[in-house]
C-alpha cells in the first residue's frame, strides 16, 4: 500500500487506541512505485500531526516517517529498532508528557474529528507547490506554516476540545479552561462566537455553559 494512503485520521486513532509510538514507511523520496508521490504526501500528513501532537501536549517523536526502498532490509531493522527504544524509553503515552490519560484522549478525539476540515485546509493552504524534501522541509518548519496553523487550526481544535466536554456534562467557563489549559478569556471567547451560532447555550441557574 502506497504511504500516502496513511490517512491523518489512521494515526490518531492509533494514539486513540493507546499506542504509544506509530512508523509510517514509505517509498524512497522521488522513487515513488505508483508514480504518484504519494510519500509527499504521507511527509506532508507527518509534519501535520506532529504539530497537532504538540498542541495537545503529546510528544510529536512518538510519530516518525521513514523512507527505504524494498532492498533496504537492514536499513528497517535499525529503524524499527531505534524507534522502539525510543519508545520505551518515553514510556507510556502521556505520563511523560504529564498529560492526564482522559483529558488526553479528548484532545486526541477532538483533533480525530477535525480530519475532514484539516484535509481541506491541507488541499488550499497547506500544500507544498514543489515535490521535494528540501521543500517540505523548509515549508513545515517556517513561521509561515506555524502562522497558518495558528490561524487556520488552532482554533477549530480548540472548539472540537470545548463540544466534546460539553456533551458529557455542562460546564464552567473556568472548568473548560482548568481541562485543556486554554485561558479563560480564550474559552469566554469561544463561548460567545458558538453561543452566536445556536451551538451552545448559557444556563443561568447553574452558571454553566451545556450544548445547545
Amino acid at each position: 500500500m502506497c504511504s500516502g494512503r496513511v490517512d491523518l485520521e489512521f494515526i490518531l486513532r492509533a494514539f486513540l487506541k493507546g499506542q504509544d509510538g506509530v512508523l509510517i514507511g514509505g517509498c524512497r523520496l522521488n522513487e515513488c512505485n505508483y508514480v504518484t508521490q504519494g510519500n509527499y504526501d504521507a511527509l506532508g500528513n507527518t509534519y501535520i500531526c506532529k504539530k497537532l501532537m504538540e498542541h495537545i501536549g503529546l510528544n510529536p517523536e512518538r510519530l516518525r516517517i521513514a523512507f527505504m526502498s524494498s532492498g533496504d532490509g537492514i536499513l528497517l531493522a535499525e529503524v524499527i529498532n531505534d524507534f522502539t527504544n525510543m519508545i520505551k524509553e518515553l514510556g507510556p503515552q502521556g505520563k511523560s508528557e504529564g498529560e492526564d490519560e482522559n483529558e488526553l484522549k479528548v484532545k486526541l478525539e477532538a483533533a480525530r474529528k477535525l480530519v475532514p476540515y484539516i484535509r481541506l485546509v491541507e488541499r488550499e493552504r497547506l500544500r507544498v507547490p514543489s515535490k521535494s524534501e528540501e521543500g517540505y522541509t523548509k515549508f513545515f518548519t517556517s513561521d509561515e506554516f506555524d502562522g497558518l496553523f495558528n490561524d487556520l487550526i488552532i482554533n477549530k481544535l480548540a472548539m472540537s476540545q470545548i463540544m466534546l466536554l460539553l456533551e458529557e456534562k455542562p460546564l464552567t467557563t473556568g472548568q473548560i479552561s482548568e481541562i485543556l489549559g486554554l485561558e479563560p478569556s480564550d474559552v469566554s471567547r469561544h463561548m460567545n462566537s458558538s453561543s452566536r451560532h445556536g451551538l451552545v447555550r448559557y444556563d443561568v441557574n447553574s452558571k454553566c455553559y451545556a450544548l445547545a
